[in-house]
């Protein structure tokens, strides 16, 4: 007791003298007590600050993201192999059906974005995208012909391309600017997962339920309506500002730097091979359905590792220095 009686005396003491000694020399003081309890107040605030920019929204938007993928990536490396040896399609159907879907789903994007702009609602546009493209999946499935596929396939990509824009205006509009990269992130997070979890669940499906090959399409249905029950949980915040949203195609308005871009990217569009035609290569060199499959998971898997280190960096400064529109562009 007398031990720290003399030490609370010493404390006291030494305080003293401290904030004599400062005070002498017209400047400021903070006691060592005072520091001590700051930097444990920092301690234990530090974790929940690191993840304190997650949102109810940011969360459902990435599982949306997740199952939409499982979706999708369940059927797309088996649909050329059920083009072309359950309905004896030739390999230019198979270049046909995956070109004109992802011709339609780059071309709806854009108009998404200007329609959710324009009437001031981003979920009720996301949710008609998600729907479209959860119910054209088993439409493949009861196909008997490629004109079906090619038809079902619009859908799914029609309903891809119509939920992309609104998508990222909910998910931007749902975090403070200087953590739209990181939720941003999070919901690549559940994008690349989803291409990985895709075929490996079909692979499943296959070797372990021995399911026929058009019960993956009919089963796709449940990730994909998993993913617009997500969507359908999201609270849309209100806009601060009404948007003047129009369709300007004066194309002198875009700066040299932007065609070569635009020139550069439809050159290698051109060259780049679809991945439908890698699949059917596979096939042919003797892969089973269920190899083939794997090897399509491992290049999605491939490619999501090696795009965030890439684009990891911007990501996480890109939300302090521009705002997302819902056309999917970035404005400072």
């Amino acid at each position: 007791m007398g031990i720290g009686f003399a030490a609370r005396t010493f404390g006291m003491g030494a305080g003293h003298s401290a904030v004599a000694h400062c005070n002498r020399h017209g400047s400021r003081c903070v006691s060592a007590k005072r520091i001590a309890e700051q930097g444990k107040a920092m301690t234990g605030a530090a974790p929940r600050e690191t993840f304190a920019w997650i949102s109810r929204n940011t969360v459902l938007l990435a599982l949306a993201s997740l199952f939409a993928d499982i979706s999708t990536e369940m059927l797309y490396p088996i649909l050329p192999i059920f083009l072309t040896q359950t309905l004896h399609a030739s390999g230019s159907v198979v270049g046909l059906v995956d070109g004109i879907a992802q011709a339609t789903q780059n071309i709806v994007q854009g108009f998404s974005g200007w329609l959710s702009d324009r009437l001031q609602k981003r979920k009720p546009i996301a949710l008609i995208g998600y729907f479209l493209a959860s119910i054209a999946k088993p439409l493949i499935g009861v196909a008997t012909v490629w004109p079906m596929v090619l038809g079902a396939r619009f859908v799914d990509r029609l309903g891809a391309g119509f939920r992309s824009a609104p998508r990222d205006a909910l998910l931007a509009s749902s975090v403070a600017d200087e953590h739209r990269g990181k939720a941003f992130g999070l919901e690549g997070i559940g994008d690349n997962l989803g291409a990985y979890l895709g075929p490996l669940l079909a692979v499943l499906l296959l070797i372990a339920l021995k399911v026929d090959i058009r019960w993956i399409f009919y089963l796709a249905l449940i990730p994909g309506l998993l993913a617009f029950l997500m969507v359908v949980l999201v609270h849309e915040q209100p806009l601060a500002v009404a948007a003047k949203a129009k369709i300007d195609v004066n194309l002198r308005q875009f700066p040299k730097a932007y065609w070569t871009y635009l020139l550069v990217t439809a050159l290698f569009g051109i060259g780049n091979s679809s991945n439908a035609f890698l699949i059917l290569q596979t096939q042919d060199i003797g892969a089973s359905l269920e190899a083939t499959i794997l090897i399509y998971a491992g290049f999605n898997l491939v490619a999501a590792l090696i795009s965030y280190p890439a684009h990891g960096r911007p990501a996480g400064t890109r939300g302090k220095r521009c705002r997302r529109t819902a056309l999917g562009s970035c404005k400072p």
